[in-house]
């Protein structure tokens, strides 16, 4: 996989992160709720009013064109599994920025995604 390839799959991977991590700030500042009949309009409301849910939406907006271009150059079978990447980003900024458990067990689980990962790339 030539550099340019390779930045726009890790592109991808990274804009698909930032759209979970901003859909997740933009959820915990709506607080848990449940879809009912009765809290769609004050749930939509207050999805449709959160800048964290609309760049979530923005990041995966762009995340989709810039994944067609790397598709375009990247066989599947290589840009796919590089998907595994977010994994990681994620478990890392979420135990960061939201203060989620970064356990030994998911360290471990880690480890394995970047040797994967790293075998599928060198493929």
């Amino acid at each position: 996989m030539n550099p340019v390839s390779f930045a726009l799959v890790l592109f991808g991977v990274l804009l698909n992160a930032a759209a979970q991590l901003l859909l997740k700030a933009g959820t915990n500042r709506i607080g848990e709720f449940a879809f009912s009949f009765d809290n769609i309009l004050p749930i939509g409301g207050k999805v449709a009013q959160s800048p964290f849910i609309w760049g979530g939406l923005a990041c995966y907006g762009v995340s989709v064109v810039v994944w067609i271009l790397a598709l375009s150059r990247v066989p599947v079978s290589v840009a796919y599994p590089m998907l595994s990447i977010g994994y990681i980003v994620n478990a890392f900024a979420a135990w960061m920025l939201f203060g989620e458990s970064l356990a030994m067990q998911k360290l471990v689980g880690i480890g394995f995604i970047v040797i994967g990962v790293y075998l599928v790339a060198r493929s």
